[in-house]
């Protein structure tokens, strides 16, 4: 029995010995026992009373000023790129409705920047052949953001991104298109006009396309370049300086040699 007892004790001295000992000189939160909490199971939050609260309907959206003026803003914006102009509601053409889309808009800080209101056609009531015929627009490649930025990475090159604001109503439509007055904002003088669209608006089907096409003369005309691998590649070269702009819908990601 004796033996048996020495035998054991000796077996849990030698598993003893076979632990692992955290004998290095490396300070580690594990080895000071220190937890760092996961960002995913905290769930405060920081209400703040200066940020209004989205409108779901125009009637909440009217009654708070903040909204009201973005919404102005807007179709100051409709007005400036001559977006569209009143005229007799046409016999046998499609109208197509539109609304109201509203979002707070925040810094990359987190704190609020302004009220934004957007116009959007509805564009599940258009119709193909009548309202549109091309919808496709091409959006960069992932293996060209790759590439380009393997390059500029290399070579120390800056990068920039840029947010064009109102991207679509820069589009030429070439369709016959016409849309409701806005809600909350009928003319008065002329309540059951329309709206004939000479610039594309976000919803429409061809929207999209009609900014890049619009985008694209603009680059070709000032000597950018199209890249045959890909549509939404442009290139400048001025002597041996290249600038790239990378184009997805209406983020512009831009970097070069000068």
């Amino acid at each position: 029995p004796n033996q048996s007892s020495s035998s054991s004790s000796s077996s849990d001295d030698n598993a003893d010995n076979l632990q692992p000992q955290n004998t290095h000189l490396m300070q580690t939160r594990r080895k000071n026992n220190i937890i760092k909490p996961n960002p995913k199971y905290n769930l405060s939050v920081t209400l703040s009373t200066d940020i209004p609260l989205e409108p779901l309907t125009l009637n909440q959206a009217m009654k708070d000023e903040r909204w009201r003026g973005a919404m102005s803003g807007e179709l100051d914006a409709f007005a400036v790129n001559r977006t569209f102009s009143l005229v007799p509601r046409p016999q046998n053409k499609n109208v197509v409705g539109c609304k109201w889309l509203y979002t707070n808009k925040y810094l990359s800080s987190g704190l609020h920047q302004r009220c934004k209101a957007r116009l959007v056609a509805k564009g599940y009531n258009q119709q193909l052949g009548r309202d549109y015929i091309d919808t496709f627009s091409p959006v960069i490649k992932s293996t060209t953001i790759r590439t380009v930025l393997d390059i500029a990475i290399t070579k120390g090159w800056p990068l920039l991104q840029l947010d064009v604001n109102n991207a679509f109503l820069q589009g030429t439509l070439n369709e016959e298109v016409y849309m409701e007055q806005p809600p909350g904002f009928v003319d008065p003088d002329h309540p059951t006009y329309v709206g004939r669209l000479h610039k594309a608006v976000y919803g429409l089907k061809q929207a999209p396309r009609a900014w890049y096409t619009e985008l694209k003369s603009y680059l070709l005309s000032i000597g950018f370049q199209n890249s045959l691998a890909d549509t939404s590649l442009f290139i400048m070269r001025i002597g041996n300086d290249y600038l790239y702009l990378l184009v997805y819908v209406d983020d512009i990601l831009v970097t070069g040699s000068s």
